[in-house]
């Protein structure tokens, strides 16, 4: 029998704490590393939907590591570890209040904001005449704020970030480095596979004066993913694109009347949905990554969890 992961209650050796986010449970483990648990959650509109889908977080957990690997030539990356499929160990750093998102095409939350009359996206400047899917002329940096539980991201502009002295000037500028190089990695690796990376999220945390990538990158969860083939043709007949994101689920809810307002209810979750939406997370990990996907035993996930990271805490302390 599958078993959605939509909590979890662990007490694991040198536990200090434990934070639930909309998706992952992360422990404090010693004050000196994290124990990130990947959760069968999602979440949309900032909101965490009634149920769960099963191997999303097994999906997400094993993307990033991939991805993590991939680009730790480029910025040191916080993971150490992943002792099973649903988690990720690495080394605990302090996270900046912002998040660096990339954009490379002018689509999902930038083209409502677009069609609705902006012509500017945290201070900068968007032309005339642009059109859903459109490629920007280069990737565009627009970081968000990072909102606390419950509450949405809020957009701000560079200038804003450092004139609030929220990041120093010196290490805004490396964030965006950072940040533009990890695209063009990713949209490179995604090429690879037929896919285009459209945009995408990155976090960075400190520790001993040193910058670090953290959380999950270039998923499901954190990006957005067209289909190569075909693309030009969709765009020039101005249908949707081909695409492997939340944003179908985002799609769904508004069709049926949620939009993350106040007041408003999310929408029966039938367990055909369900299903739906975890084929579309394993298709992209497949697509991604060019590897089968190998579902892990879900019969009961969270003793085989506890099980695993035990084992692995036992022979850290050796």
């Amino acid at each position: 029998m599958t078993q959605a992961i939509t909590r979890t209650d662990f007490s694991f050796p040198g536990q200090k704490g434990v934070y639930r986010g909309k998706v992952r449970d992360v422990y404090n483990i010693e004050d000196k590393y994290l124990l990130m648990v990947a959760t069968d959650r999602i979440s949309a509109f900032d909101v965490v939907l009634p149920e769960g889908i099963p191997y999303k977080g097994q999906v997400l957990n094993q993307i990033a590591t991939m991805f993590l690997e991939m680009v730790s030539d480029i910025v040191p990356v916080w993971n150490i570890a992943t002792p099973d499929p649903n988690v990720t160990v690495g080394v605990r750093c302090q996270p900046y209040p912002v998040e660096m998102i990339v954009r490379g095409y002018l689509t999902g939350s930038s083209w409502r904001l677009y069609k609705s009359g902006a012509r500017e996206i945290c201070g900068i400047p968007l032309p005339e005449g642009m059109r859903e899917h459109q490629r920007f002329d280069r990737p565009l940096i627009t970081p968000t704020t990072k909102a606390e539980q419950g509450m949405h991201d809020q957009d701000i502009s560079a200038a804003e970030i450092i004139r609030t002295g929220l990041v120093s000037e010196e290490e805004y500028h490396k964030l965006e480095e950072y940040s533009m190089k990890l695209f063009l990695r990713g949209s490179g690796i995604a090429a690879k596979q037929g896919l285009i990376l459209v945009d995408t999220k990155y976090e960075f945390g400190k520790r001993d004066g040193k910058i670090y990538l953290i959380d999950e990158i270039h998923t499901p969860d954190s990006s957005r993913y067209f289909y190569s083939e075909g693309y030009e043709e969709r765009f020039n007949r101005g249908e949707q694109q081909r695409q492997l994101s939340k944003e179908f689920v985002r799609e769904w809810l508004m069709a049926n009347g949620f939009h993350g307002r106040s007041g408003e209810k999310v929408p029966e979750m039938t367990q055909q949905i369900v299903r739906e939406i975890s084929d579309r997370y394993i298709e992209l990990y497949e697509r991604i990554t060019g590897r089968e996907f190998v579902k892990a035993d879900t019969e009961d996930p969270l003793q085989r969890i506890e099980s695993n990271v035990d084992g692995y805490l036992k022979e850290m302390k050796k």
